[in-house]
């Protein structure tokens, strides 16, 4: 093939912007999650999503890569031959007009962004050194053989699964991992106790309002071309997170009779969750409901269903994440049409039950992939790390105990408790709410 005539310059360059887009939302989450601890574990918090950006960056292409999106063995994982992108020069990726290279720094942003999801279920109870371990180990042996299974050609891809950018490889199994994570590692000390609300709203709305920009490369670009497949996804992706966020405010509305700014964001990134695995398969009305339907039952599962069961996700990875990904996938199997899509399926909606199937199938695989995978990933850092802080460190806070640093001065505002000293109580409303007003 002659590299000159085949690549498109148009198509290379938007992938690549979009690649850069989907970097940042990695920091992304670091400010949305860093705004919603409290004032004592920002800096832990934010440092767990940078360090995941680096390590996993230069996992992915030592080995990441190969195992995903090599030649496939037997349907479970990517052979070896690409380790270390040997071989990959300035190849054209098969079936589009991109370099391969390009493909693989926009899958690269992918898979740091997916364990950095994961931090916020077990934000501030975790030390540093195992959690850097079980993320590193955790992208190995459950990430790279999710994404080969569904992107790669494995068994689930063969099964006719769709997953346009994300909805089983990242937000499913983010959101399960985080609640089996968080559930193995205990409660906060003094959750459902103790004040436990975000720190800076303002600094979670930045990280969202990046999110939701960076959320519209990242299903556009997973088109591999300046397109019009491209043009759909990245118009019902924008669709589904106004209705999301809609979606969330109105019920959390009626409900509790106020509005909130931590509940707009929230929608907003429930309906972006939902819409990801079917932003390249279905039309515009569908992703109206899509993220409305989505920012529903997230809210639902974060507001009744956590306070309910107690477990403690600290910021709702699961809740959002884990929950919208299920959504988003069974919803690709109701509204998927190859009328957008000649290579996907159509789906319930459009009267036919195969690709509706495999989603419950891929989903129920998914599901127990995080649950086993990370329980056994879990087990055998411990037994070699210590991965629950302490009491001590837990009440000072991780960002002095783990990293030696204070994300701000003494007083934040003149009146208001020291969020870096121990846990306060208050007997005002506000005071008694956790991350998203469920404790």
């Amino acid at each position: 093939m002659d590299t000159v005539n085949a690549i498109s310059s148009g198509d290379t360059a938007w992938v690549l912007l979009s690649a850069s887009m989907v970097f940042i939302m990695t920091p992304a989450v670091a400010l949305f999650y860093g705004g919603m601890v409290r004032g004592k574990n920002v800096l832990s918090t934010i440092m767990q999503s940078m360090f995941i950006l680096g390590m996993i960056s230069v996992e992915f292409v030592l080995i990441g890569y190969t195992m995903a999106f090599g030649a496939d063995v037997n349907g479970l994982i990517g052979d070896l031959s690409k380790i270390g992108l040997a071989g990959v020069g300035y190849n054209i990726l098969e079936g589009t007009t991109i370099p391969e290279l390009a493909f693989i720094i926009f899958q690269c942003m992918f898979a740091a962004l997916t364990p950095a999801l994961i931090t916020g279920a077990i934000a501030e109870r975790m030390k540093f050194g195992g959690f850097a371990i079980l993320m590193l180990l955790w992208a190995i042996f459950i990430y790279n053989p999710m994404a080969h299974w569904v992107w790669g050609g494995g068994f689930l891809a063969q099964l006719g699964a769709l997953d346009f950018a994300g909805g089983l490889v990242i937000h499913i199994l983010s959101g399960v991992s985080g609640l089996t994570i968080c559930i193995l590692l205990g409660k906060r000390r003094g959750y459902g106790k103790r004040a436990m609300v975000p720190h800076n709203i303002p600094m979670s709305v930045i990280g969202a309002a990046f999110l939701w920009l960076g959320w519209m490369f990242f299903d556009a670009g997973s088109a591999l071309g300046a397109n019009e497949l491209a043009a759909n996804a990245f118009v019902v992706t924008h669709i589904a997170a106004a209705s999301g966020l809609i979606g969330w405010v109105l019920i959390e509305w009626i409900r509790s009779g106020k509005p909130t700014v931590l509940g707009a964001i929230s929608g907003c990134i429930a309906g972006l969750v939902a819409i990801t695995p079917a932003s390249g398969y279905v039309t515009i009305i569908p992703s109206i409901f899509i993220g409305l339907i989505g920012g529903g039952i997230c809210y639902g599962s974060v507001a009744i269903l956590k306070a309910r069961l107690g477990y403690d996700d600290s910021l709702d990875a699961f809740g959002i994440h884990g929950v919208g990904g299920i959504w988003g996938a069974l919803a690709t199997g109701l509204w998927a049409t190859t009328s957008i899509n000649p290579d996907g399926a159509n789906g319930l909606f459009y009267g036919e039950t195969d690709l509706f199937i495999a989603q419950i199938i891929s989903i129920v695989v998914a599901i127990i992939l995080a649950v086993v995978g990370s329980t056994v990933l879990y087990k055998i850092v411990n037994a070699f790390v210590t991965i629950r802080a302490d009491e001590t460190e837990e009440i000072n806070g991780l960002d002095i105990s783990e990293h030696g640093e204070r994300g701000y001065t003494e007083t934040i505002f003149t009146g208001v408790p020291n969020f870096i000293s121990e846990d306060f109580s208050s007997t005002s409303s506000v005071f008694n709410l956790s991350s998203h007003g469920t404790n």
